[in-house]
């Protein structure tokens, strides 16, 4: 996987662990990091975890609220999602750390993004809102999911230009 000089990084934590002394101090650096905010953010999904099954028996079993009431929905909901972000991040820093994308793509950093602001427009109170919000919301939303569109379009047209071309060849 790593011949002579330390091109990539090893996949594994048993290949990281046997080609330790040839990475390079940054790789070494990189590797480290990438793992202590996976084992960061597990911990933080765990304790989300824990919180959100707690809150969901207290709401729903022992105060016996109905889950269909808007408020209820907004937070048992509004924890959901929060989830779904962290275990989103875990699995972007597992890319990181495996290197099967390489660097963290700004396309996965766009849909945490769109998955932060759909959980925003879930926990918010629709009575308060001002116009000026849901305008900015709506464009927040058009520019992210635009921004989205076009970074995948450039990666589908890049990897269709080098399957075209080795079909040439």
């Amino acid at each position: 996987m790593i011949d002579g000089a330390a091109k990539e990084l090893p996949r594994h934590w048993s290949a990281i662990r046997q080609h330790w002394r040839i990475l390079t101090f940054y790789q070494r650096f990189e590797t480290s990091l990438a793992y202590l905010l996976t084992f960061v953010i597990g911990t933080v999904i765990v304790v989300a975890l824990g919180r959100l099954m707690v809150s969901v028996v207290d709401t729903l079993l022992l105060e016996s609220q109905n889950p269909l009431e808007h408020s209820v929905f907004q937070q048992v909901f509004g924890e959901i999602m929060t989830l779904l972000i962290a275990m989103e991040f875990n699995h972007t820093l597992r890319y990181e750390i495996s290197r099967d994308r390489g660097v963290i793509q700004a396309q996965v950093v766009i849909l945490i993004a769109l998955l932060a602001l759909a959980r925003k427009v879930i926990i918010l109170d629709l009575q308060e809102l001002t116009p000026a919000v849901v305008i900015s919301l709506g464009i927040l939303t058009f520019s992210l999911g635009a921004t989205y569109w076009l970074i995948r379009e450039a990666n589908r047209r890049a990897s269709g230009g080098a399957v075209q071309e080795s079909r040439e060849s």
